[in-house]
């Protein structure tokens, strides 16, 4: 079957961006398991690539984006450079937050990319305080917050979407939806439907799957258009699925077994768009290319995070604000 209506241009375009972030993950996992290069916890978004990809693909580089602990594809989607990501994960100089910062609270104001977080569901009123922010100053930017199924179930799910709400902040609350909360079934936790949260609220709610990327950009293209138009929030359910850990060392157990590898082979994201670029005329060796390229880059940018020296020792307090003691200044 040939694909006729299919924009090959765009295809190749968000098969090199899932390519890039499944191949940061991959090199990020290597860094820490074999040559325990990174200190403490990543947690790799390997199997959720078409999220990222799609949703940030309609965005302006002004516009704002927060994450979760599970982070770096959407950073990297939102246009980070790989080689400062990695040497953050690695906590070495020229790192995208000094190497201080590390893979749970990576950020880079240069692309608005506010930062993930490591507290579940935190970002949301950040988020919710930024689009705030830009509605109190008159811009047409928007910000886009990607949560898990998890943080529905935590205080600052109600707090920022009632607030976004109530004062018609710009902003889309995207819940990715990837089955699991850590090591937990959600549906065993979670009364209800997330996207009935929303709508209870009174946001205009879609839900998609999350792991189409043709779908749920055009989708994703929508819905900002008309945020940006509006300036009224929106929520966006999009379920995938984590084919890795939670974390680097987590072997999954809590999965029925075969799950994963089931998931793996009919539900990848990236296996599904290579699929239809064949169909739509693409060559299997153009397409090993799109993915040799992302390998090569993330292996460089490993190699340049290795040789990167650490922080100078004077930097340390260079971030940390201080307003003296509270006895004295603040009362």
């Amino acid at each position: 079957m040939t694909l006729t209506n299919f924009d090959r241009e765009k295809g190749l375009a968000r098969l090199a961006t899932m390519e890039r972030i499944r191949a940061f993950e991959e090199v990020a996992r290597r860094a820490a398991v074999d040559e325990a290069l990174v200190l403490g916890a990543i947690h790799l978004s390997i199997g959720q690539e078409a999220v990222a990809t799609a949703v940030i693909e309609p965005l302006r580089r002004d516009d704002y984006i927060l994450s979760t602990h599970r982070g770096h594809g959407h950073t990297l989607a939102k246009g980070a450079d790989a080689q400062a990501m990695m040497k953050e994960l690695l906590g070495r100089e020229g790192g995208c937050c000094g190497g201080k910062g590390g893979s749970m609270h990576i950020a880079d104001f240069g692309v608005r990319m506010l930062g993930a977080n490591g507290v579940v569901g935190a970002n949301i009123t950040i988020a919710a305080g930024a689009a705030h922010g830009i509605k109190l100053l008159g811009g047409d930017q928007i910000v886009v917050c990607f949560f898990g199924d998890g943080a529905a179930n935590r205080g600052p799910f109600l707090e920022g979407l009632n607030w976004a709400g109530v004062f018609d902040l710009p902003i889309l609350f995207v819940c990715e939806d990837n089955r699991y909360s850590a090591s937990t079934l959600t549906s065993d936790m979670t009364s209800g439907n997330v996207a009935d949260r929303a709508r209870a609220l009174g946001l205009p709610t879609t839900e998609a799957d999350g792991n189409d990327v043709t779908s749920l950009a055009a989708t994703a293209a929508e819905i900002t258009a008309r945020i940006r138009q509006t300036g009224k929030p929106e929520f966006l359910h999009a379920r995938t699925y984590r084919l890795s850990g939670h974390t680097y060392f987590d072997p999954a157990t809590y999965r029925p077994e075969g799950e994963a590898d089931e998931m793996r082979a009919t539900r990848c994201p990236i296996a599904k768009l290579r699929g239809e670029l064949v169909q739509a005329g693409a060559a299997e060796g153009d397409l090993d290319q799109v993915r040799q390229a992302a390998e090569e880059e993330m292996d460089a940018a490993l190699d340049a995070a290795r040789d990167a020296p650490w922080p100078a020792a004077a930097s340390v307090f260079a971030d940390v604000q201080d307003i003296g003691s509270p006895t004295e200044e603040a009362f």
